[in-house]
């Protein structure tokens, strides 16, 4: 086991596929994580015995009987979550490993069936509900023909979640009715509304199509497809169509998919996981010299990673002059910031903070819905004493002590600030060059 414990140690902190081999390199097990590292050196981390030494695992019994027969591991990174677990089903259903499989019957597994209509849907049911009629599949009880097949998968609830995650960028209808009217899904924008006549039949095919290559591990391909497809619609001028595929491929690389991970693998990754705080604020004088500022506070560079351990990143600070919004119009200008923000491959943070109130608060989370994120929200003021915090929240905003929370208002608005007092120094100097007055441009977006 020591070549073991060498090798986890060797482990990224990425998402990806494990695949659990005994002695004779036959496949035993196949699992997910979010961080291959975290996630495998969990099996291995806890309790002793004679057999393992400081490696054994402190687990239930069947655990326990896997663990004795691992005699290898190998690893297969993805970008997210989401693609691990489609390779893992892949692998599954490829390999048969008896730790994944054992116990269970086709009733268990499920699968994803595409009906074959002018407007598809998505149906997640089991092997009993598809029937063959002649040469077409048919969903049972429901009349339905099936266009296209996909599974098994061990998990209804974990394939659920997954389409869940999809249909955020790729939007289809869902219902029984072949009509919009009353539907919440058209309302929340995760049915594009084909019977309300809100998107054509040839769009409606591209959301399913990038379905199906999501399903079947072919992302890179459709990120490259639908770069391809945003260029065509810039050059014929068509940027509106530009602009909705761009947010589709930044979704696609930014794919919020913590609900993938089992309930287990979350205690493993919690106070380990990377945290990442950005704070917000917008600084003018009058309505002029209107400058934004990001902060970012996280613990990249610290051992225990959690909320506690965070600190400056100024790395990844970054300036913003403001451009479409003229006067005192802070919530504008925070709206001009995120957009911006948000159009950079940047990593994603854990938490939002946001110098200001209710409108600051509900002005981020209309951008970050723009942008298919889901990512919690805090706005932070003054109280009515001035000595006391007013504090705003949206989603699921973990608790931090309010000294921290001051900390990171602060030094965003000291950044602010300062950027702002150099522009007004540079507009008043004039012609006096840059060099001489100290005034950078680094990290200006």
């Amino acid at each position: 086991m020591a070549d073991i414990s060498k090798k986890i140690k060797s482990f990224p902190n990425s998402p990806g596929v494990y695949i659990f081999r005994d002695v004779s390199r036959k496949i035993i097990y196949v699992g997910k994580a979010t961080s291959l590292k975290d996630r495998v050196g969990s099996y291995f981390s806890w309790g002793l015995s004679p057999h393992y030494g400081d490696l054994a695992p402190k687990h239930s019994r069947p655990i326990e009987m896997m663990i004795s027969e691992v005699k290898d591991i190998e690893i297969r990174k993805t970008e997210t979550v989401l693609e691990a677990y489609i390779l893992e089903q892949e692998l599954i259903k490829k390999f048969q490993p008896k730790y994944n499989v054992d116990g269970k019957d086709d009733k268990s597994f499920c699968y994803v069936a595409i009906t074959k209509e002018d407007f598809p849907r998505l149906l997640v049911v089991h092997k009993t509900d598809i029937t063959q009629i002649s040469n077409s599949l048919k969903i049972k009880n429901l009349k339905l023909k099936i266009g296209s097949v996909y599974g098994p998968y061990t998990s209804k609830k974990q394939i659920e979640i997954a389409l869940k995650i999809l249909r955020k960028i790729f939007p289809y209808h869902n219902k029984k009715e072949n009509s919009e009217k009353g539907c919440l899904d058209f309302q929340l924008g995760l049915c594009p509304g084909p019977y309300a006549g809100a998107i054509s039949k040839i769009d409606y095919q591209k959301n399913i199509r990038g379905i199906k290559m999501i399903l079947e591990g072919k992302k890179k391909n459709l990120l490259a497809k639908l770069k391809k497809e945003m260029a065509d619609y810039a050059k014929k001028e068509e940027f509106e169509k530009a602009g909705e595929i761009r947010s589709k491929i930044f979704a696609l690389q930014h794919i919020q998919d913590i609900a993938l991970i089992s309930g287990r693998e979350q205690k493993f990754l919690f106070p380990t996981d990377k945290m990442r705080i950005e704070g917000y604020d917008i600084s003018n004088i009058s309505g002029k010299f209107n400058v934004g500022s990001m902060v970012v506070f996280d613990n990249a560079c610290v051992e225990t990673q959690n909320f506690a351990s965070i600190q400056p990143n100024k790395s990844q600070y970054r300036k913003f002059k403001i451009k479409t919004i003229d006067g005192a119009n802070d919530v504008g200008a925070m709206r001009e910031v995120l957009s911006r923000r948000f159009q950079n491959s940047w990593p994603l943070p854990n938490l939002i903070l946001l110098d200001g109130g209710a409108g600051h608060l509900n002005m981020a989370r209309q951008v970050l819905k723009n942008y298919k994120l889901e990512i919690p929200l805090l706005a932070v003021a003054k109280g009515p004493t001035r000595k006391k915090l007013d504090l705003r929240t949206f989603g699921n905003v973990p608790k931090l002590d309010q000294n921290i929370i001051e900390q990171i208002r602060n030094e965003a608005h000291r950044f602010a600030i300062g950027y702002h007092r150099k522009l007004r120094k540079k507009e008043f100097l004039g012609a006096v060059d840059k060099s001489a007055l100290g005034i950078r441009n680094e990290n200006v977006v």
